[in-house]
């Protein structure tokens, strides 16, 4: 369970962000969960407040405490609900493609995921029984 936990959180990090030539430029900064569902079940707060993901120009950085998370990621602002695939290139999803889907509005983004990489979310929900992993984050504001 401690992994699969790990790889949603750095699943929802890493899909959160997007192409800096894209429209989603936006989405470039830093994040942290506020919320967090996995087949259905609420995240713990104390796991959330571990985590924090980076989106600079296609590439993402989430830590999950210590332990970072690394890749690529490619979005489509076309679609509706607008699509991110993310693309582990280093860390516990290093050769890892999830494919997900993304809603920014104002400093609030939300993302929803599918952890076992086989299909695109078609909705922002977590059901029991799959790997479906729904992130809601506010940006971090430098003090």
């Amino acid at each position: 369970m401690k992994s699969i936990l790990h790889i949603c959180l750095t699943l929802a990090a890493s899909l959160s962000v997007f192409a800096a030539d894209s429209p989603a430029k936006p989405l470039e900064g830093k994040w942290l969960p506020v919320a967090a569902q996995l087949g259905g079940q609420a995240m713990d707060d104390a796991i959330l407040k571990t985590i924090s993901l980076k989106l600079e120009s296609g590439k993402y950085e989430v830590f999950v405490g210590e332990h970072p998370d690394r890749g690529t990621y490619t979005t489509d602002a076309t679609t509706s609900p607008k699509s991110i695939t993310v693309v582990g290139t280093e860390g516990p999803n290093q050769g890892k493609t999830f494919p997900a889907i993304y809603e920014l509005k104002d400093d609030t983004l939300r993302i929803c995921y599918d952890l076992s990489g086989a299909k695109r979310p078609t909705e922002f929900k977590s059901v029991a029984g799959t790997k479906l992993y729904l992130v809601t984050y506010k940006r971090k504001r430098d003090a």
